[in-house]
């Protein structure tokens, strides 16, 4: 499925992944805190919903392996595409993209044989109640996921196979998400929270 036929591109050289990369300010981010870098300390890390892939890129940058898990064939084909690209791009971008695999399929399958470290979870959030305030690929990414109606299905998974900690990355003023433990800890930015839950 190419970006013409879902008006979604997934693009790990330039725009905004490509300035994150550049100038994102490196393990001080909120995203590399939450997955537990530090001077040093570089995790493994699945992303159990890569969606676009531009969380799991940030993170390999950063000198992590990253498994990307995506079940929709649409977006699993946008994530290969740019990874491809990245590669034969070479230079920076190629370095990052070969430390990221990907994988199609349900994370709540995979996980228990992958025994990750850290796991990402980024669910597809309820929309906003002014959908202007929704960006055009949000809406585009939606209409084909769908609502990730079984998103605390997966936290359970994570939160039992992951070695040391899940990451919830869930919107900044959003209710905690029914039936899961108190995080450990969150790390909040200006519209976005990480809700980070210590496994180890």
């Amino acid at each position: 499925m190419s970006g013409d036929k879902t008006g979604l591109v997934c693009d790990f050289i330039g725009g905004a992944v490509g300035h994150r990369q550049r100038a994102g300010g490196g393990r001080g981010q909120a995203l590399a805190r939450a997955a537990g870098f530090t001077k040093g300390r570089t995790p493994t890390l699945v992303d159990a919903t890569a969606g676009l892939g531009r969380d799991a890129f940030l993170l390999a940058s950063l000198g992590a392996p990253v498994t990307l898990v995506e079940r929709s064939p649409e977006i699993h084909a946008l994530l290969q595409d740019g990874l491809t690209r990245a590669l034969e791009a070479g230079g920076a971008a190629a370095e990052t993209a070969g430390r990221m695999t990907l994988l199609f399929g349900d994370a709540k399958a995979l996980l228990p044989k992958l025994a990750p470290e850290v796991v990402l979870v980024d669910p597809m959030h309820p929309p906003r109640g002014n959908s202007a305030l929704v960006k055009k690929e949000m809406r585009l990414l939606r209409a084909i996921v769908g609502s990730d109606a079984d998103a605390d299905e997966l936290m359970h998974v994570a939160l039992a196979t992951a070695t040391k900690r899940v990451v919830l990355k869930y919107p900044l003023r959003a209710d905690g998400m029914a039936g899961l433990p108190k995080p450990s800890h969150q790390i909040r930015g200006k519209t976005t929270r990480y809700d980070v839950f210590m496994t180890a």
